[in-house]
């Protein structure tokens, strides 16, 4: 063989092996980065197995396409094996999230939701909260326009109720008003709202602000637990987050992998994208993605459209769902009897926990606005830092910040 012909052997050969490493790592990374190598053990559908036979076949099919000598006969092996790799490789997302499904989601719409009037500042009988003391601070004009999460709504109308005073806010009723945290968002980014009582902003929340020259300042003045739900018949009381991410990943779709050897296919319910439960679960996901919502096996899951509601519906005898939403909307603002919270890693998520940061999900929530607060917004934020707004947030339902 001439020299020539023989570095051009060598360069081609070393060049190959080093690509085909490298995909193998890129696959191998893959499955580590989004869990697949950690949770082997406790994928139990077709669905969470075609990632990881995507990426062998893309890590095994390039060596076979740089290597394998041409000949025709092998013609169809080569096509077959090109074909395989570009699959994996533009499939690979939608493998990931198991977007396969021609119905994409079940209608969720807005359900039905707890009656917030019964919190409205100054309505009669209002269950937002009251200080023991009068008040250090009141707003008589120019009041902060306030929105928000509907779980938080109690708190943002007990500091209205005790900071307004009457007279302004019956001038200005609409100073206190309640869309939901998507819009919430919206408004504040557009100026419609002065301060916005939420969690934190998702990913294309900050994406949309930074968009629109929206500056989104966090000024935490709570804290709150990230829960999960399931119907008060399930017999299980814990799950670990490796558990929570293998279902919400779609790695784990039946009850019998968690312990429960009866309980059926797991009716894992998700909330809208932006909203402050989504946006939470995106936050206990991390960098794994989010599996897409299978198509319900029977309509009768829908029930009212409210999580809460869905947690306890009945489907072949058992209760199969599980869901999340926050604490203090599961306990207090629309509990459901026939519900139970469950415990995260043998830690449940009570004031102590929640406070200590024991409980995983340990969360803090914000009154959010558009650049720094000034005038009276900065005022009310003061307030809602001071012991006396402190009192509000406890009183509310909510576990202080300071």
């Amino acid at each position: 063989m001439k020299k020539g012909v023989f570095d051009h052997t060598f360069i081609y050969f070393l060049l190959g092996g080093i690509l085909s490493a490298f995909c193998a790592v890129a696959a191998a990374y893959m499955l580590y980065a989004f869990g697949y190598l950690s949770a082997l053990g406790d994928i139990d559908n077709v669905i969470a197995v075609i990632p990881i036979a995507m990426a062998v076949a893309f890590a095994a099919g390039v060596p076979i396409l740089l290597f394998v000598k041409h000949k025709p006969e092998r013609a169809p092996l080569f096509i077959a094996v090109g074909l395989v790799v570009a699959l994996s490789i533009v499939l690979m997302p939608k493998a990931v999230r198991g977007d396969w499904w021609l119905v994409k989601d079940y209608d969720r719409g807005d359900g039905q939701q707890p009656d917030i009037s019964v919190y409205a500042p100054f309505a009669e009988n209002s269950l937002a909260a009251t200080l023991d003391a009068p008040s250090e601070l009141v707003l008589t004009n120019d009041l902060p326009t306030l929105d928000g999460a509907l779980a938080l709504y109690p708190v943002y109308a007990a500091f209205a109720k005790n900071t307004y005073s009457r007279d302004a806010f019956d001038a200005d009723p609409d100073s206190v008003t309640f869309t939901d945290t998507l819009k919430a968002y919206d408004g504040i980014m557009t100026g419609e709202r002065d301060a916005i009582f939420a969690a934190g902003a998702s990913a294309k929340q900050k994406q949309k602000a930074a968009e629109l020259g929206a500056e989104l300042v966090f000024t935490p003045i709570g804290r709150e637990a990230f829960v999960f739900v399931v119907g008060k018949d399930n017999p299980i009381d814990d799950i670990s987050v490796k558990q929570i991410r293998n279902v919400y990943s779609g790695k784990t779709s039946r009850w019998s992998t968690l312990g429960w050897r009866d309980g059926g296919e797991i009716i894992a319910f998700q909330r809208p994208e932006g909203s402050g439960s989504q946006t939470g679960l995106q936050q206990v996901m991390g960098n794994i993605p989010i599996a897409a919502p299978r198509p319900l096996p029977d309509d009768s899951l829908i029930g009212t459209n409210s999580l809460m509601k869905q947690i306890s519906v009945v489907y072949n005898g058992v209760m199969p769902a599980l869901g999340y939403t926050y604490r203090f909307f599961a306990q207090t603002m629309y509990g459901n009897a026939d519900a139970k919270i469950l415990s995260v890693d043998g830690v449940a998520p009570t004031d102590e926990n929640i406070k200590s940061g024991k409980y995983p999900f340990s969360v803090r929530f914000y009154i959010v606005t558009n650049g720094e607060p000034k005038g009276n917004v900065k005022r009310l934020i003061d307030f809602a830092l001071s012991s006396q707004g402190q009192e509000l947030v406890a009183k509310s339902g909510y576990v202080p910040i300071v």
